[in-house]
C-alpha cells in the first residue's frame, strides 16, 4: 500500500511534465497538427485524469473503511473483556432511568437515651400449636371421664360380689360362670346398646342351671330393685293346658313396664326364664319378638338368661365322650364343635336360640356331689364328717369312664338326702 501511494504521487508530479514533453515531441514530429486533433488529446488526458481521481477515492475510502473495522473489533474485545454490570449511575438527570421516580428520603435514626433499657422485639408464638395443646387436653379428659363413667357403671351393678357368690355356690361350673360373668361385664360397662343381652344356659338336670338363676335373681334384686327382676317359671305362670295368649299378652305387658321404669330410673332390667323345655311355641315367638333387634330403640336396654334342659342328651354324650380333656375339678373348654352341634339342634326347636349366646353346663363329678352335700350339711346345722359325706355320695348314680366317675343327677337328690338325716 506505501508503495502504490508513493508511485501514485511521483506520477500526479511529473505528469505535467510528461504532457509537455509528449507535447514538445508531437509538436516535433507533427508539427502540421491540427486544432482538431489537439482538442482530443486534451479530452483523452482529462479522461485518464478523471479515472485516476476516482481510483484515488475508492483507495481512500477503502483505507478508511479498514481503519473502522479494526477501531470496532478493538471495541468489541473490550467489551467481551469487560464485566457485565448493570449500574444505576445517574449520568444525566434527564435520563429516562429517573422519569417517574420520587427521591426516597432518609429515615432519621432512633436514638434511646443512657438511662432506659431498651425491649427486644419478641418472636410471637403460633396459636395453632397452642390450640393443639389444649385439643389433646379435652380429648384426654374426655377419654378419662368416659373410662371412669364404665368403671361407675360396671361398679353400680357389683360384678365382683356376684363373682364370689357363684364360685361359693356353684361347683363344678368354672368355665360356665366366667363365661356368664364376661358377658354380664361386657354388657353393663355401657348403658346405651343395639341389642338385649340373651344368655342360655343348658345342660342336663341337677348341674346347677336353676341355682345359678336363682343367684342372679338375688344379687340383682338387690342392686336393681324387687321391681327390674323378673323370674318366669312357665309351669307356674302358664301351666300346660292354660290360656297361651293370655299368658303372651300378659308377659308382653309386663316386660314392657319394667323396660319402661329401667329407662326412666337408667338401669337395666333381668328377665329369666326357667323351664324353657315346657314352654309353648306361641309364648317363645313372642318372647323372640321382645329380644329380636329392632330399628326403634324399644326393649334394647335388658338382660335375658334362658334356662332349659334342651339337648342334655347330647351334652352328656359328648363329655363322656370327651372325659381327656376335662380337668377333674371340671374346668375343661367346651370346644366350639359342641356349640355348633348344639346350635343346630336348637333352631330346629326354635329359632329364639339363635338370638342367645350359648352356655352349656357339663356333668358334675363326684367331688363336686361331695363339695354340695358339704355345702347343704352346713346349712342345715350338721357336721359335715368326711367318712359320713362320702357314704352319701355313694348312694348316689354315677357314669364311670376310667377312673373318673361323673353324676347321673348331679346334686339335685342332695337336698332330699340330706333332709333324711
Amino acid at each position: 500500500m506505501g508503495m502504490e501511494n508513493d508511485l501514485l504521487k511521483m506520477g500526479d508530479q511529473n505528469l505535467p511534465a510528461m504532457l509537455s514533453e509528449d507535447e514538445l515531441e508531437k509538436k516535433k514530429e507533427h508539427r502540421t497538427v491540427t486544432f482538431s486533433q489537439f482538442s482530443s488529446t486534451v479530452r483523452a488526458v482529462l479522461r485518464i485524469r478523471q479515472k485516476y481521481q476516482a481510483m484515488k477515492r475508492r483507495r481512500v475510502d477503502r483505507s478508511a473503511s479498514q481503519h473502522s473495522a479494526h477501531l470496532m473489533s478493538q471495541r468489541g474485545d473490550l467489551r467481551s473483556t469487560s464485566p457485565k454490570i448493570f449500574t444505576f449511575d445517574i449520568v444525566d438527570g434527564n435520563s429516562p432511568v429517573n422519569v417517574g421516580k420520587k427521591k426516597r428520603k432518609k429515615k432519621a435514626r432512633v436514638l434511646f437515651p443512657n438511662s432506659s433499657r431498651r425491649v427486644l422485639p419478641t418472636k410471637e408464638q403460633s396459636r395453632a400449636k397452642s390450640c393443639l395443646v389444649l385439643l389433646c387436653v379435652v380429648v384426654f379428659l374426655q377419654v378419662y371421664n368416659a373410662i371412669e363413667n364404665l368403671d361407675d357403671h360396671v361398679l353400680k351393678y357389683d360384678l365382683e360380689g356376684l363373682e364370689k357368690t357363684l364360685k361359693r355356690e356353684v361347683f363344678g361350673q368354672q368355665e360356665a360362670t366366667d363365661g356368664l360373668l364376661g358377658h354380664l361385664k361386657d354388657y353393663l360397662s355401657t348403658y346405651v346398646h343395639s341389642k338385649p343381652l340373651v344368655v342360655s344356659l343348658l345342660g342336663p338336670s341337677g348341674v346347677g342351671k336353676s341355682h345359678i338363676g336363682r343367684l342372679l335373681a338375688q344379687h340383682f334384686r338387690s342392686v336393681v330393685g324387687e321391681q327390674l327382676v323378673m323370674q318366669y317359671f312357665v309351669l307356674h305362670h302358664c301351666p300346660t293346658g292354660g290360656d297361651v295368649p293370655l299368658c303372651a299378652e300378659t308377659l308382653t305387658s309386663q316386660v314392657s313396664e319394667m323396660v319402661t321404669q329401667a329407662e326412666e330410673e337408667e338401669k337395666i332390667p333381668l328377665f329369666i326364664f326357667d323351664e324353657m323345655e315346657h314352654m309353648p311355641t306361641e309364648l317363645l315367638d313372642t318372647v323372640r319378638v321382645l329380644i329380636a333387634k329392632k330399628d326403634n330403640n324399644e326393649y334394647l336396654n335388658a338382660i335375658y338368661i334362658l334356662i332349659s334342659n334342651l339337648e342334655r342328651e347330647e351334652i352328656t354324650k359328648f363329655v363322656l365322650q370327651n372325659s381327656t380333656s376335662i380337668t377333674s375339678s371340671g374346668r375343661g373348654l367346651i370346644s366350639k364343635e359342641l356349640n355348633a352341634l348344639l346350635l343346630s339342634n336348637l333352631k330346629k326347636h326354635h329359632l329364639l336360640w339363635l338370638e342367645a349366646e350359648l352356655l352349656p353346663l357339663t356333668l358334675l363329678e363326684k367331688s363336686h356331689v361331695m363339695e354340695c352335700f358339704i355345702d347343704e350339711m352346713s346349712r342345715e346345722g350338721f357336721y359335715p364328717e368326711r367318712s359320713h359325706v362320702e357314704r352319701l355320695a355313694d348312694e348316689l348314680g354315677y357314669y364311670s369312664v376310667g377312673e373318673r366317675e361323673f353324676s347321673r343327677t348331679g346334686c339335685k337328690q342332695v337336698v332330699a338326702k340330706v333332709n333324711l338325716l
